[in-house]
This record gives C-alpha cells, sequence and structure tokens, in this order.
C-alpha cells in the first residue's frame, strides 16, 4: 500500500515537525526571543497540525487537526500577545481534544484505569493550590489547568493508545504544572527550563501520533 493511502500520508510534515520542535530547545537554552524565535517555536506543533489535517479523512481527522491547530496559535500568542491571549487559544484547543475523546471513549476500562481518569482533576487542582496560592489570581492558573487535566483525563480514558496519546496528554500536562512550579517558586526556573519544552512538545507530538495513526489505519481497514 502506497504512502498516500497509508496512515503516514505527507510524511515529510511529521519529520519537519520534530525537526522544529526538537531544535527550538536550542532557543529555550540560549533565551533567545523575538518574532524569529516566536515562529520557530510555533513550526513544530503548526507542522503537526498541517500533518494530522493532511491524514484527515473525517471529524474526528479534523478535530485532532484543530486541537493542535489552536495548540500551535497559543504558542505564538503566548509570546506575540501574552500570557492571557495565550491561555484562551489552549484552552479553546483542550475543549475540541476533549470533544474528540470524549466522543472515542474506550469502550472496557480496569479499575484502575477509571480511578486514574477521575482523580487526575482533583489532584491537578490542589498541587496547583499547594505551587501558588496566595498568589494573587492563583486561581486563574487553577481554572486553566482544569482544561488540561480534563484533556489528559478524556484523553487517558479514551479508545486511541494509551501508551502514545494517553501518556502524550500527561506529559502535557506535567509541561505546564512545571511551569507553574517555576513561577510559583517551588522549583528554579534553570529547572524548569530543562523540563517544559520536552514535555510540552514531546506530550503534543505523541497525542498526534496516536490519535492520527488510530485513525488512518482504520480508514483504510
Amino acid at each position: 500500500m502506497s504512502g498516500e493511502q497509508g496512515w503516514d500520508r505527507a510524511r515529510w510534515l511529521w519529520w519537519l515537525a520534530l525537526a522544529g520542535g526538537i531544535s527550538f530547545f536550542a532557543a529555550v537554552y540560549q533565551r533567545l526571543d523575538g518574532p524569529p524565535i516566536w515562529a520557530w517555536k510555533t513550526s513544530g506543533v503548526a507542522l503537526l497540525a498541517l500533518w494530522a489535517a493532511a491524514n484527515a479523512r473525517e471529524r474526528n481527522g479534523w478535530l485532532i487537526a484543530a486541537a493542535l491547530g489552536f495548540g500551535a496559535l497559543g504558542d505564538w500568542l503566548l509570546d506575540a500577545k501574552g500570557l492571557e491571549t495565550g491561555a484562551v487559544a489552549f484552552v479553546i484547543g483542550h475543549v475540541v481534544a476533549i470533544i474528540l475523546y470524549l466522543t472515542n471513549r474506550r469502550p472496557a476500562t480496569t479499575v484502575s484505569q477509571r480511578l486514574l481518569g477521575w482523580l487526575v482533576m482533583p489532584a491537578t487542582l490542589v498541587i496547583v493550590w499547594g505551587m501558588l496560592n496566595p498568589a494573587p489570581g492563583w486561581w486563574h492558573a487553577a481554572v486553566y489547568s482544569l482544561f488540561v487535566a480534563a484533556m489528559a483525563a478524556a484523553a487517558w480514558t479514551s479508545r486511541f493508545p494509551r501508551y502514545r496519546t494517553g501518556i502524550g496528554a500527561m506529559l502535557f500536562l506535567a509541561s505546564d504544572l512545571f511551569i507553574f512550579a517555576g513561577e510559583g517558586g517551588m522549583l528554579s526556573k534553570d529547572v524548569t527550563m530543562w523540563l517544559v519544552w520536552p514535555l510540552y512538545f514531546g506530550g503534543q507530538a505523541l497525542i498526534a501520533w496516536g490519535v492520527v495513526s488510530t485513525l488512518s489505519k482504520e480508514a483504510r481497514a
């Protein structure tokens, strides 16, 4: 079967996405800034979104492409327009992803899988409260984190591969928690610098790989 019919349609976009996302850590390490750096930062997830769109054949495929697209937009807006504007784009992406995962729930889950799914949101709220309270506006971070946690919980209990999409969503959540740890002074930003971007981009790449590969293999079955 040709590449055009397989799940790896437009594989060159996948490899370009990895190149863009992985190489951006050099900019993180060098603490570079400015519009060209923002574009570099955005390139990884934006190319993942384009790759997902190239492989989309029905509603679910377009939902994952949209979720990744809003993530890329959030990457840009965080630097170009500020934290709150970027967070709105990410929240929209999380809502799209939650819709995707809830409409593709796993037919049967174990007790431990269901338990983790239920515990992710309250545990995240407690962690964020412990790291940021009583800093002014800590609850803004708490509200945002609930959307990320809901996305991760829905991904974990969805029918998409748990060791790709599920773990990827958990890595995404972890990256945000490390951001809050740095902002709250729980960890030095010199430490969180080594964790946030790799966890975030690695999580997005795993999410995309798990969903797109599953949907495309089903489409050609």
